[in-house]
Order: structure tokens, then C-alpha cells, then sequence
């Protein structure tokens, strides 16, 4: 018999967490596989509780899910489509876990970056796999999944563009600039000019040199720089890539 994971669940709203991992090459994607009976890849997303906010919701189902907690999500927008639920993979799902398993639901989705060598995630509740892919790669996803994930890496490179705070928050203490411009390459993906964007970085003066380069390398080493939060804050509002 089936358990239905519900209780004091809204049946109409739910929240769904689009996580971006980097990891100093690649840009991945959070996602889930479905259990029971399901071969359905997902993001991490669940109904509300009647007794949370929004942003509570999100954190808690993104921990419930996949065990990572203390990520900054920030929400993205609301995603209302009359036919989210048409799937017949996916109706068979909500069958299985719902007790309202074809009512109509509203979702509100959330995204991070983050570094996901820092993370551990792990599989529980109704995810029977928690695994990182690129986000080239990324297939078919449950629900209107995909269309999620795009409007989420389209405010991702935008926010990246005019505000490399969140970049800046990925990389170590120290870095180099090859590893700076990988980064927006992996979410910009697409290859950008090495002279004009240590031009950009270098001439606004929100990295720092250090008297320090790389050791042991196969190539010549590079120079480790740092990021000088308080000039950047000086200047963020005239700062774009």
C-alpha cells in the first residue's frame, strides 16, 4: 500500500529549487530521480505547509530532499501553467504521493549557485537518487521542469553580468584569473576573450594582486589575486560584464 506524504500539505501551491553547482570546469544542475515506481528525473521541489512561508518551504524541502541546508535561495518567479500536470509518467506519480494527486498547483521556484565541491547531497523522503549534471546534458525532467530551468539559468547570467558578487562567492579566498573567467564562462556558456576580460576586472580594481602565484603546476604559474569587496561595493552600480 501506498503511503500518501501528506498531512497539513497545501494542495495547491508548491515550491521547487533549481541548484547550479560549479565546479571549477563545469556547470551542473541539482536533480532527483522519483520514487516509488518512477524512472523520472526532477528538481527538488514539494508541496507547502499551510503553517510556512515561502521561503521557509523552499529551504525545507531542498533539505528534506536532498539533506543540504544553509544554501541562499533566492526566488525566481511563480509558474502557473494550466497544463504543469499532463505528463502521464508524472500523473501516475502524483497518484502514488498525492491526496489530491490532479488538483491544480502553482509553483514558485528558487535558485542558488553554488560551489559543489563544498556539498554532500543525499537522497531521502520520495527522492530515491540526488545526483549532479551538466547542465548541457540535462534530459527530459518531470512537470514543466525544463522551462523552469531555463528561466532560472537566464536570470542566473544576468545576474552574473551585473553583479559578480555571486561568482566571486564560489571561488577560494585566492584565485586566478583563469579561474575567474572560467566561471563565467561555464554559466555564460561561451568562450570570452582572455585580454578584454582581465582588462574589465583589472581596470574597475575590484581584484586585488597578491605577492603570491601558483605552486607546482605543469604550466607557468599564474598570479593569485583577491577580491576587494569594498571597493566593489563602492562601484557595484556602475559595474557590467
Amino acid at each position: 500500500m501506498n503511503q500518501i506524504i501528506s498531512n497539513n500539505l497545501n494542495p495547491h501551491v508548491s515550491v521547487d529549487c533549481v541548484i547550479f553547482g560549479f565546479d571549477g570546469e563545469q556547470l551542473k544542475l541539482l536533480i532527483i530521480e522519483r520514487k516509488p515506481k518512477d524512472a523520472v528525473s526532477a528538481l527538488p521541489g514539494d508541496l507547502i505547509k499551510d503553517n510556512e512561508n515561502l521561503d521557509e518551504a523552499a529551504c525545507r524541502v531542498l533539505y528534506e530532499l536532498t539533506g543540504l541546508k544553509d544554501i541562499y535561495l533566492k526566488q525566481l518567479q511563480a509558474f502557473g501553467d494550466p497544463d504543469r500536470i499532463k505528463d502521464l509518467a508524472d500523473v501516475r506519480w502524483l497518484r502514488d504521493v498525492r491526496e489530491e494527486p490532479l488538483t491544480r498547483v502553482i509553483t514558485i521556484a528558487y535558485y542558488s549557485l553554488v560551489n559543489l565541491a563544498e556539498l554532500a547531497p543525499r537522497p531521502a523522503s520520495f527522492a530515491k537518487e540526488v545526483r549532479w549534471e551538466l547542465v548541457k546534458k540535462v534530459g527530459k525532467l518531470g512537470f514543466d521542469h525544463n522551462y523552469i530551468v531555463d528561466k532560472a539559468l537566464e536570470q542566473l547570467r544576468l545576474n552574473l553580468k551585473y553583479d559578480p558578487l555571486i561568482g566571486f562567492e564560489l571561488l577560494p579566498e585566492k584565485f586566478t584569473l583563469r579561474q575567474l573567467q572560467k566561471l563565467y564562462e561555464a554559466v555564460l556558456d561561451q568562450p570570452i576573450d582572455k585580454r578584454n576580460f582581465r582588462k574589465k576586472f583589472l581596470t574597475a580594481k575590484i581584484v586585488v594582486s597578491l605577492d603570491e602565484k601558483e605552486q607546482n603546476v605543469p604550466h607557468k604559474p599564474a598570479q593569485y589575486y583577491r577580491f576587494d569587496r569594498k571597493r566593489y561595493m563602492r562601484i557595484k552600480d556602475r559595474f557590467w560584464f
